[in-house]
């Protein structure tokens, strides 16, 4: 996988279920946390939504292999790549690793570019095709 992004988060004492592993479900939201953080670095997204003439993402599929378990206290790497880039979406592909580097989780997600107003997808600019990849060994941590 090439890596264009990588995003650290903190497993919280909520994340996990009465077995003491990170609930199956809460790594979507890790995923989502990756993307919002690469959006932010590359795209100016905020809470407040995407910049001027860009349009809104939404999210069309994701899917999730889980290899390990997660628990509380971990520091999880989520690595980013990018997969394919269609005229409309592009697909994520995600490594979840553990603090010994192990791979913990492997998921992939397409988004589609959406504008909100006419409710139908658009065409993704070269300007956001080409920030897609910038940032390759850049992250956060949360």
């Amino acid at each position: 996988m090439n890596v264009i992004f990588v995003h650290r988060l903190d497993v919280r004492f909520r994340d996990c279920d009465p077995m003491g592993h990170v609930n199956n479900a809460v790594y979507l939201t890790y995923l989502e946390q990756a993307r919002f953080a690469h959006w932010r670095a590359v795209w100016g997204v905020n809470v407040e939504g995407s910049p001027e003439g860009t349009p809104g993402v939404i999210l069309a599929r994701a899917e999730i292999d889980y290899r390990l378990p997660a628990k509380y206290g971990d520091v999880l790497e989520v690595r980013i790549g990018l997969e394919r880039v269609g005229r409309t979406s592009f697909t994520y592909v995600y490594e979840i690793a553990d603090p010994g580097g192990r791979i913990v989780a492997e998921a992939r997600s397409v988004q589609v570019m959406y504008d909100y107003a006419s409710r139908t997808p658009v065409p993704l600019t070269a300007k956001l095709e080409s920030k897609l990849t910038v940032g390759a060994g850049k992250g956060s941590r949360l």
